[in-house]
């Protein structure tokens, strides 16, 4: 599958369902259940590599871990990028060069501070020129994941990070921790991108995503954490 048939699998309200994967041996799992596409979580890589989040994990080993995952299903792959590591035209180009059809990239420093729009728009324009064209760049902003009430003022701000990454060249926008129904609608009906959600435990259902003009939905970390914990209880029942 082409990167331009991945960016055609995101359509408001028919979201394409992203399982999120950390290595080989879990997208083929992944693969195998009907996925359309495979997405890595930095979280859950990082972690399966004994690492935390957060650019912890060296970025050879993140693009190695992309070439496996790559070459063992037979469905287009996107990478979590973080915040693009040191050199975000680099790191992009090499996820590109290993086979990812997209990449995700987040504006935020870490932490719960974000970049300037400014910082962030000079960063997506230097990994579309390093990408090319086709690559499917999803900017992710961290405004709900700050300390500011989810109201209608962040979605403004959500909106205005949104038209200027679109003009920089971003294919989609992610905004993980959202999860209230008006809001979500609201962000959908007005971006100029198309949204990509986290799911979580607080999230309303995928179907009413759908219906809410949602685009993409996301796991994020939730399959490992939901793998590990099975894999600790069979060993203590093993051990038992």
């Amino acid at each position: 599958m082409t990167a331009a048939t991945f960016r055609a699998l995101h359509v408001p309200g028919t979201p394409i369902i992203l399982y999120n994967a950390w290595d080989a041996g879990s997208a083929q799992a992944i693969a195998k259940a009907g996925a359309k596409a495979i997405a890595t979580g930095s979280w859950s890589v990082a972690a399966a590599h004994g690492e935390g989040d957060g650019e912890s994990l060296p970025l050879e080993l993140a693009i190695a871990n992309l070439r496996r995952i790559v070459a063992a299903v037979a469905l287009p792959v996107t990478i979590d990028l973080e915040r693009g590591y040191d050199d975000v035209a680099g790191t992009v180009a090499a996820a590109a060069e290993a086979g990812a059809v997209g990449c995700n990239l987040e504006d935020s420093l870490g932490d719960k501070t974000l970049r300037s729009v400014e910082a962030q728009v000079e960063r997506l324009r230097a990994a579309r020129q390093a990408a090319g064209t086709d690559f499917f760049i999803n900017a992710r902003t961290d405004v709900f994941f700050g300390d500011a009430p989810h109201n209608a003022a962040l979605v403004e701000t959500a909106l205005d990070r949104a038209q200027a990454y679109a003009a920089a060249g971003a294919n989609g926008l992610f905004v993980p921790g959202l999860a209230d129904p008006a809001l979500i609608a609201d962000l959908t009906a007005r971006s100029p991108l198309p949204v990509n959600l986290m799911m979580t435990p607080a999230s309303p259902a995928p179907a009413d995503l759908a219906k809410l003009g949602v685009a993409r939905l996301s796991h994020g970390p939730f399959p490992y954490l939901k793998a590990m914990q099975q894999l600790e209880a069979d060993a203590r029942a093993a051990f038992a």
